[in-house]
């Protein structure tokens, strides 16, 4: 497989890093935050399937929780492709930093790659402000 450009996005959270981590691991809230993934979710087995997103229904599959902030899961499509997407929470004195790799992926244009990386800013804006409260 040929090397793919990627991109880190990032949004900066005013609260500590593991409650961040523990709010953005745990797969039932993905319908609060991630609005370019899922509007439900349901577990089956290590996966959840998740409903309603623009893409249509999916699997996903979740790094196992550890102390490292990782939070690295893969995407299924239902026409069998997978998605591979790495997802981190660092410290950053008090607060975290939340950083998404997007990559790009063949047959996706400029134009594509742009509103990709626009929708994931979204979401981690999204995940920023459910985290802080009503900051």
């Amino acid at each position: 497989m040929k090397t793919m450009s990627a991109r880190m996005i990032h949004v900066t959270i005013e609260k500590p890093w593991k409650e961040v981590y523990a709010f953005a691991r745990a797969p039932e809230n993905l319908p609060q935050w991630a609005s370019g993934l899922a509007t439900g979710i349901s577990r089956e087995g290590e996966e959840w399937i998740v409903d309603g997103g623009p893409i249509g229904q999916v699997r996903v599959r979740f790094a196992a929780d550890n102390e490292f902030g990782i939070i690295d899961h893969t995407v299924t499509m239902e026409d069998g492709s997978s998605v591979f997407n790495p997802l981190r929470v660092m410290p950053n004195g008090n607060g975290a930093e939340l950083i998404f790799t997007l990559f790009w992926h063949a047959g996706l244009d400029a134009e594509g790659f742009e509103a990709d990386a626009a929708h994931v800013l979204k979401d981690l804006q999204t995940l920023k402000t459910l985290v802080e409260g009503n900051k």
